[in-house]
């Protein structure tokens, strides 16, 4: 994926809106992972150099999250241990589990309405397509109703390194529902029902930069 100029907002604009968006979560991750907000005061603790990776997380119907990491011998694989090569504290699973925090942070944020949240999580482009889209529904009246009924994969599916700034992008699978309403409570667009949905995010990151965060910088469903 390339950088965040060439992101397509017609994807944000129209599939954002009927994208199926999660409740707030309160929960941010360290530098570990590198989607850490400066502005929390929580980071869980981080693995050890050279650890197993933590064990998958677990939803709140007890199924696990399935996180699927290319073997090092893969194209990707040596990408992402290129990576590692210039920011020694680059973990590609730790980043999966990062990246499941993004995900549920950005897409509740839009969901809220929450520009500070996801001022600091996506891109210039990004933002202003996220933005563009929650004022629409604003003026409209509209509200999102959403939650996330299972995760149930994530797994890295392309990765890019020029010079420092790093791309990776993430196929994330989950069971979610959505429905948005009117003033008056009516069905706009969405249901209730439970639905598998596809999403397709690349998240950049310049690794010789102090700030640790991965910002989206693309987002569509497959």
């Amino acid at each position: 994926m390339g950088a965040s100029g060439g992101f397509p907002i017609d994807l944000i604009l129209f599939g954002m809106i009927a994208a199926f968006l999660v409740l707030r979560l309160r929960g941010i991750l360290g530098k570990r992972t590198g989607f850490e907000r400066p502005a929390q005061a929580y980071a869980p603790p981080t693995p050890a150099q050279g650890a197993p990776p933590a064990a998958p997380a677990v939803e709140s119907t007890g199924a696990p999250v399935n996180r699927t990491v290319p073997e090092p011998s893969t194209q990707i694989g040596q990408t992402l241990l290129q990576m590692r090569g210039v920011d020694r504290s680059f973990d590609a699973a730790g980043f999966l589990g990062g990246a499941e925090q993004a995900f549920r942070m950005i897409v509740s944020g839009f969901a809220a309405g929450d520009r500070v949240s996801l001022r600091s999580l996506l891109s210039d482009d990004t933002y202003n397509a996220f933005e563009e889209a929650i004022a629409a529904r604003e003026a409209a009246g509209h509200t999102q109703i959403s939650e996330i009924k299972a995760l149930e994969s994530m797994s890295i599916e392309g990765a890019l390194l020029r010079g420092s700034v790093a791309t990776i992008t993430v196929r994330i699978v989950s069971d979610q529902t959505n429905l948005t309403t009117d003033k008056a409570g009516h069905p706009v667009i969405g249901t209730d029902a439970v639905t598998e949905i596809t999403d397709i995010w690349t998240f950049e990151r310049d690794l010789a930069q102090r700030d640790p965060t991965w910002r989206l910088i693309a987002a569509r469903s497959a």
